[in-house]
C-alpha cells in the first residue's frame, strides 16, 4: 500500500498478462527480470488473480522476463525501457504452454501461495488457509500471523487492540461494539484474501494506532460466468451452505453470493479471586466456573454490479447484508467465602446488517483518476435476556433474585469519499481527496424484575445517544530523486466531533436535564515515507505516520453490565481518543524460491486507554481510563520458503517490547466513598510465533499444519500467561478441480485458552477462557462456469476487488 506508491514511483515498468493457450488467466506465475545477458535477478513478482502481473522499480536498459510456472514451458521475453516509450512496456498477453513432459513425470498438483510479502503490507490468501475450512471470519483471522481474537471476540495485531477492521476497504457498518458478532457471523469461505497494513498512508483513516487489517471478500471476474455451491460440517454440531455466482463482460460485470450458517458454540471461565486486607493478608475468597453454549443461524448476502458505460467511466452498485437469530445460555457456579451462588444466563437475540454502496469512475488515463463513492451502514440489534440467581449465604440465609433485561443497539452511518489523483511530470504523482462519516447511535436498556416485564427496574434503565461526525481532507506527494530513491509526503486534517448522552430513568421519562458530553477536536496526521531500491533484488523503506485511537461508544457509555453479579463493567464519557507516533524499519529480499522480511516498529503512544479495576463490597467493577503513556516496540520476522517442490514453508517471529506507565485514579463509589485505584507501571518483553507447512501431494491432495505459540505478556493490573495451538487441514480435488473436498482439525490440542492473573486494590485474580474447542469439519464444494469469453481491463469494484485503487491510489492494471 504505502510501499507500493512509493515503490511505482522509481524509474520504469513492465507489465503484462499471463494466460494458456485457451486464453484463460494463469495466477501466481514466478516472473523474473534480468540484465539482457546476464543471470543476476534484477526484480520478481508472480501474477495476480487474473493473471496481469507489473514490475516497476527498472531503470533505463534492455531487459529479458523470465515467466515460469510447475507444469508449464518457460517463456523468455526481451523488452526495452527508454525515455522514448515512457519508461513503460506493456508486453499485453504471455501465452504459456503445457509441458506434457513435465505432467506426465511430476503428478503434484500446483497451489496458490498461501501468503505474499510486499514491502508495505502482507497478503493471507484463504483459499489455501485449510485451517479456515468451514469457519467464521473471526475464525479466520486467528490464523493470520501476528493478529489475535481473544475470547471476547476482540482482535489484536501486534499485541495491540487499537487496530481498524476494514471489509472491501470499508467498515462497512462494523463498530467495535458490534464487531465481534459481524466478524463471527460471516462465512470464511466467503473471504478470498486478508491484507495486513500497519502503517497506511494520509490516504486512509489514521484510526488505530496498530494498523488496519482489511478483509478482502471473494469475487471471480474471469470472462463468461463463473459460480460454485459449498457445504460443511462441524464436529460440534453446526455447518454452513453457500453459493455464488459472477458474471462479466466487456460492458457489464455483476455478481451475487448468499450463505446460511448454523453455529453451536462453547465457552467457558474459570475464575478464582482472592480478597486481600490492607496489609496484603487473605480476608476472603470467591471461585467461579461459567460454562456457556451459543446457537444461532444467520443469513449472508452480498450483490452488486459495474457499468463500464464508457472506456473512461464507470459505475458501480454493492449490496452486503446479515441477517441472523441466535440464543445463549450461561451457567455461572460460585463458592466464596461468604456465600455459594448459581447464576443462570439466557439470552435470545435478532440481528441485522445493511450495507448499501455506490461508486462513480473516470480515468483519463493510468494514475489519472476521480474516484465518488457513497454508502450506507445500518446494523441493528434486538436482545432479550434474563437471568435467574440464587444465593446461599453462610450461616443460612438464602436469597432468590430474577431479572429480565431488552437491549437495542441500532448503529448507523453514511460515508462519503472522494479521491483525485493526477501524475505530475515522469516520476510524481499527487493524490487529494475528501473524506467524511457521519455516525447515529441511539440504544436503550430496559431492566426489569420479573419476567412480564411489568416492574421496570428503574436504577438500571438507560439510553446511550453517541453521536459522531468526522471530516477530513489529505493531500500526498510522491516522487523520486534518480533511479532509486523514492520518498512521498502527505498531510491529512481532521476535525470531528462527539455528541454523547448516557439518559437514566429520570433523565427519560421525569424531564429531569440529562449530562451531555460535547467535545469536537481537530488534528493533523503527518506521513512520510522513504524507500530506497538495493541491488540483488532487496528494498528498503523507512515510513512515519501520526495515528490515534478513538474511545468508542461502549467505552463512553456510564451504564453498568450485570450480566455477570460478581464482574460489573461500565464505560468512562470523559474519555479521549490516545495518539501515537508509528515508526517502520522494513526490509525485503527475494529469491527465485524463498523470501525473507523484517520489519522494525517503535510505537510510543500517549493518553493510552486501558480497562482498570477494583472492589466494592466483594464486587469486581472495571472501567476505563486514559492512563499516561506507552510504548511499544519490537521486530517482526517472515521467512516463507519453497522447498523441495512440495513444501511451502511460512514462518513468522514477533519480538516484542511493552511499556505501560501507571497512576492514581479517584472515584466516588456507589456508596458515596470516595476509592483511589492505582495502576502499578509495568513492562515485559515477549514473543510469538507460528509456523505453517503447505504440502502438494500427488494426486491433487495438499496437506497444512500451522502451530503457534504466545509468550506470557503484560496487560493493564497483570499478565497473560502463555499458550500454545495447532490446526490441521488436508484437501482433495476431483474431475478437473470441479469438485474438492477439505478437512480440518482445528486446535487439536485443545489448547486455545486464555488465561490471565490480574490484581487491584484489595484483590487478586487468576482466570482462564476458551471459546469453541477442539472441532472437527468437513467442506464439499464445486465449481461451475464458462469463462471463455475476453474480458474487459480490471476495473475498480463497488466492494473492493480485486483491481481497486489500494490505500495509495494505484491500480493493477
Amino acid at each position: 500500500m504505502v510501499g507500493a506508491a512509493i515503490n511505482d514511483i522509481v524509474a520504469g515498468n513492465v507489465k503484462g498478462k499471463v494466460v494458456d493457450k485457451a486464453k484463460q488467466p494463469i495466477e501466481f506465475v514466478n516472473l523474473s527480470v534480468y540484465k539482457k545477458g546476464q543471470k543476476n535477478l534484477i526484480k520478481g513478482t508472480i501474477s495476480d488473480l487474473e493473471g496481469n502481473f507489473n514490475i516497476d522499480g527498472l531503470g533505463d536498459g534492455t531487459y529479458t522476463l523470465s515467466v515460469s510456472y510447475m507444469g508449464y514451458v518457460s517463456v523468455n521475453r526481451d523488452f526495452t525501457l527508454s525515455a522514448q516509450n515512457n519508461h513503460s512496456v506493456n508486453l499485453h498477453s504471455i501465452i504459456l504452454q503445457e509441458d506434457s513432459k513435465t505432467l506426465q513425470e511430476v503428478n503434484v498438483v500446483a497451489q496458490k501461495s498461501s501468503m505474499k510479502l510486499d514491502i508495505d503490507k502482507k497478503v493471507f490468501n484463504l483459499d489455501q488457509n485449510l485451517a479456515a475450512v468451514g469457519g467464521s471470519a473471526s475464525e479466520a483471522l486467528e490464523t493470520i500471523p501476528s493478529v489475535e481474537v481473544d475470547s471476547e471476540g476482540n482482535v489484536s495485531l501486534r499485541g495491540s487492540q487499537s487496530v481498524t477492521i476494514w471489509i472491501n476497504g470499508k467498515a462497512q457498518g462494523m463498530t467495535s461494539d458490534n464487531r465481534g458478532d459481524i466478524l463471527q457471523q460471516m462465512p470464511a469461505e466467503s473471504i478470498e484474501k486478508i491484507e495486513v497494513i500497519t502503517n497506511p498512508s494520509s490516504k486512509y483513516s489514521p484510526e488505530g494506532s496498530a494498523g488496519i487489517i482489511n478483509i478482502i471478500l471473494k469475487r471471480d471476474r474471469k470472462a463468461g460466468y463463473y459460480g460454485g455451491v459449498k457445504a460443511s460440517g462441524l464436529s460440534t454440531g453446526g455447518g454452513r451452505l453457500g453459493a455464488n455466482i459472477n458474471y462479466s463482460s466487456g460492458v457489464f460485470d455483476a455478481y451475487a453470493n448468499v450463505g446460511y450458517g448454523h453455529r453451536v458454540h462453547k465457552n467457558g471461565t474459570v475464575s478464582n479471586r482472592t480478597y486481600l486486607g490492607e496489609n496484603g493478608n487473605q480476608t476472603g475468597f470467591l471461585n467461579s466456573d461459567s460454562k456457556g453454549k451459543n446457537i444461532g443461524n444467520n443469513v449472508f448476502v452480498r450483490a452488486g454490479f459495474t457499468w463500464h458505460f464508457t472506456k473512461k467511466d464507470d459505475i458501480s452498485f454493492g449490496y452486503m447484508g446479515m441477517f441472523g437469530h441466535g440464543h445463549r445460555r450461561t451457567n455461572i457456579d460460585y463458592i466464596g467465602s461468604e456465600y455459594t451462588r448459581d447464576r443462570f444466563t439466557h439470552n435470545i437475540s435478532d440481528m441485522n446488517m445493511n450495507h448499501f454502496d455506490f461508486g462513480y469512475r473516470h480515468e483519463w488515463k493510468t494514475s489519472h483518476t476521480l474516484d465518488f463513492n457513497v454508502s450506507r451502514s445500518g446494523f441493528n440489534s434486538d436482545m432479550e435476556t434474563s437471568y435467574t440467581q440464587n444465593t446461599q449465604f453462610v450461616g443460612g440465609d438464602k436469597v432468590n433474585s430474577l431479572q429480565s433485561q431488552n437491549t437495542k443497539i441500532n448503529p448507523k452511518s453514511w460515508e462519503i469519499k472522494l479521491d483525485y489523483e493526477q501524475p505530475v511530470g515522469s516520476a510524481g504523482k499527487i493524490e487529494a481527496g475528501y473524506n467524511g462519516r457521519l455516525s447515529k447511535e441511539n440504544s436503550p436498556v430496559f431492566t426489569y424484575a420479573d419476567l412480564a416485564k411489568t416492574d421496570i427496574i428503574k436504577s438500571l434503565y438507560n439510553r446511550f445517544v453517541y453521536n459522531q461526525d468526522i471530516h477530513a481532507v489529505y493531500a500526498n506527494f510522491q516522487s523520486r530523486i534518480g533511479e532509486k530513491f523514492g520518498y512521498q509526503l502527505g498531510l491529512r486534517g481532521e476535525y470531528w466531533k462527539v455528541d454523547a448522552e448516557s439518559r437514566g430513568y429520570e433523565q427519560e421519562f421525569q424531564d429531569v436535564e440529562p449530562t451531555k458530553f460535547k467535545k469536537d477536536y481537530f488534528a493533523l496526521f503527518p506521513t512520510a515515507f522513504l524507500s530506497y531500491q538495493l541491488p540483488h533484488n532487496q528494498e528498503l523503506q523507512v515510513n512515519y505516520t501520526r495515528r490515534l485511537s478513538r474511545p468508542w461508544g461502549g467505552q463512553m457509555n456510564s451504564f453498568k453490565n450485570i450480566s455477570d453479579s460478581t464482574n460489573i463493567s461500565y464505560g468512562n464519557p470523559q474519555l479521549t481518543p490516545e495518539y501515537t507516533n508509528s515508526f517502520e524499519l522494513n526490509y525485503i529480499k527475494n529469491w527465485e524460491a524463498h523470501t525473507l522480511s523484517f520489519s522494525g516498529y517503535y510505537r510510543p503512544t500517549t493518553d493510552v486507554i486501558q480497562n482498570i479495576s477494583y472492589v466494592l463490597d466483594g464486587i469486581r467493577y472495571s472501567t476505563n481510563e486514559n492512563i499516561a503513556k506507552s510504548l511499544s516496540s519490537g521486530v517482526e520476522i517472515i521467512s516463507k520458503n519453497k522447498l523441495f517442490k512440495i513444501l511451502d514453508l511460512t514462518t513468522t517471529l514477533n519480538l516484542f517490547y511493552y511499556k505501560l506507565d501507571g497512576g492514581n485514579f479517584n472515584y466516588i463509589l456507589d456508596n458515596g466513598m470516595p476509592q483511589t485505584v492505582t495502576v502499578l507501571s509495568d513492562d515485559n518483553f515477549s514473543w510469538n510465533a507460528q509456523m505453517m507447512a503447505s504440502f502438494m501431494l500427488p494426486y491433487s491432495i495438499s496437506f497444512q499444519a500451522t502451530g503457534r505459540y504466545d509468550a506470557e505478556r503484560v496487560i493493564t493490573q497483570g499478565k497473560r500467561k502463555s499458550s500454545y495451538m495447532l490446526d490441521l487441514g488436508l484437501r482433495k480435488t476431483f474431475f478437473d478441480k470441479k469438485f474438492t473436498v477439505a478437512i480440518n482439525a482445528r486446535d487439536l490440542l485443545d489448547s486455545r485458552k486464555m488465561r490471565s492473573i490480574t490484581s487491584g486494590n484489595g484483590y487478586t485474580q487468576d482466570s482462564e477462557s476458551w471459546r469453541g474447542g477442539r472441532r472437527f469439519s468437513i467442506q464439499l464444494s464445486y465449481s461451475f462456469g464458462n469463462m471463455r469469453a475476453k474480458a474487459k481491463k480490471g476495473k475498480p469494484q463497488p466492494d473492493g476487488a480485486e483491481g481497486q485503487p489500494d490505500y495509495n491510489g494505484n491500480v493493477d492494471d
